[in-house]
């Protein structure tokens, strides 16, 4: 049964190794910013989480999980999620070892994104990095299903490098969205039965809104996940109600 909390979204965030004394401004529709979910957040750093260990899937990770997600639900997060969609390896671990809601990805929206489109049509997953993305992230058993989707990622763009720095480095918004779109562009060309998109990456959503009206498409990301669960859990659309 899940307990009953106060409206807070506990992130397990990535251990980026910069010092406290940092300046982290989350640009609009980043997860760990407030006002994305017009909701407190309560970021818990996973030790030894550095990206390029949670992007290849270091299996000695998990404990550190675990670990982080009971401390979040000590200091009362109704939800957890998670700040790499790469965690998703250990979503089983996590969602049982706390009593609230874990989406560690929003990988897990995949089955039900494929069910809103025609047979015909197809799902564009957007990821930091192709070469992890392998079929045990993506978890899909039906082939039929599994035909329907298309991967795309930014591996060799100016995004991963830093995302993969210790220090992390922050990659302006302009260049997110330009390899992000390039990516878009060049799935859509060779796949023209691509209706939908889906980024599996944390750090996509600050260029979600772009690139909707760009492309026309719809685009799902994991504050959307969020949201859809912070509104089943607390009984109230953080968007809308007051």
């Amino acid at each position: 049964m899940i307990s009953q909390r106060s409206g807070t979204l506990g992130i397990l965030e990535l251990d980026e190794g910069l010092s406290e004394c940092t300046p982290v401004a989350p640009h609009e529709g980043s997860l760990l910013n407030p006002e994305t979910f017009g909701l407190p957040i309560l970021p818990e750093i996973v030790e030894g989480a550095f990206a390029e260990r949670v992007i290849r899937g270091d299996p000695s990770l998990e404990a550190a999980c675990v670990t982080a997600a009971r401390r979040l639900v000590e200091r009362g997060a109704s939800v957890i999620v998670g700040d790499c969609g790469f965690l998703i390896r250990h979503q089983d671990a996590i969602s049982a070892a706390v009593d609230v809601p874990v989406i560690t990805s929003s990988l897990l929206l995949i089955p039900t994104l494929l069910r809103q489109l025609a047979s015909g049509k197809k799902l564009a997953v957007l990821t930091a990095d192709t070469r992890h993305l392998g079929e045990e992230v993506l978890n899909v058993q039906n082939v039929r299903d599994r035909e329907r989707l298309v991967i795309g990622g930014i591996e060799g763009g100016i995004y991963m490098r830093n995302t993969v720095a210790r220090p992390l480095v922050r990659t302006d918004l302009d260049q997110i969205e330009h390899e992000v779109g390039e990516c878009i562009g060049q799935l859509r060309g060779q796949h023209p039965e691509i209706a939908m998109l889906l980024f599996e990456c944390t750090g996509f959503p600050v260029v979600s809104k772009a690139l909707r009206r760009k492309t026309g498409l719809p685009i799902y990301d994991i504050t959307d996940l969020c949201a859809l669960t912070l509104n089943a859990v607390l009984g109230r659309n953080p968007d809308l109600d007051p």
